[in-house]
């Protein structure tokens, strides 16, 4: 028999016929079985958390069937209270399946803590922008008898004498002790 043949033939239609059926029911199945497996249209809403302490958060993760996963902490952010979330992803409204995972960002207990530079002995002109650079407020300038005209002769922090690597949180005020030019008697 030649393919030609075999290819008009009542015997290869009925065979194409049965085919397209079985394909098709095996695709009804499957499809059927994803929507049961994969709970198709049922979705859970993310709520806010940002502000959040992490217990408050992780309740109402647990009361929408969602999980919680903690990410490393950012730099610190005063706006928010300490531990409390600043960050979330997926965002607040989002629509997402059951038991999805909801990164959370933390704030720290504070800032974070650098080592003060050594800038005894240099101009407050040289010294500010180190110290700024550092995100070191300048708090109180002091001048005392010294014949460097604006040299840097000593840091204080709270009224204590700073050494240079000593490790003090970003944002702090620290007083700068300068000369005056003038000779010490």
């Amino acid at each position: 028999m030649s393919i030609i043949k075999f290819l008009t033939s009542k015997t290869f239609f009925k065979q194409l016929g049965l085919a397209i059926v079985a394909v098709l029911v095996l695709c009804f199945i499957i499809f059927k079985w994803l929507n049961l497996t994969t709970n198709h249209g049922n979705f859970e809403t993310v709520p806010n958390l940002t502000g959040k302490s992490i217990d408050v958060a992780k309740i109402e993760l647990d009361e929408n069937n969602l999980v919680m996963e903690i990410q490393d902490s950012a730099n610190f952010n005063p706006d928010y209270p300490k531990y409390s979330v600043i960050e979330q992803d997926p965002p607040a409204g989002e629509n997402v399946k059951e038991n999805r995972k909801i990164y959370i960002t933390l704030n720290p207990s504070g800032y974070r803590k650098i080592p003060v530079p050594d800038i005894i002995n240099r101009t407050f002109r040289q010294a500010r922008p180190t110290l700024e650079s550092l995100e070191f407020e300048i708090g109180k300038k002091t001048y005392i008898d010294n014949i460097g005209k604006d040299e840097v002769l000593s840091l204080r922090y709270n009224g204590k004498v700073l050494k240079p690597g000593t490790l003090l949180p970003k944002h702090s005020k620290i007083d700068v002790v300068l000369g005056n030019g003038n000779r010490a008697n």
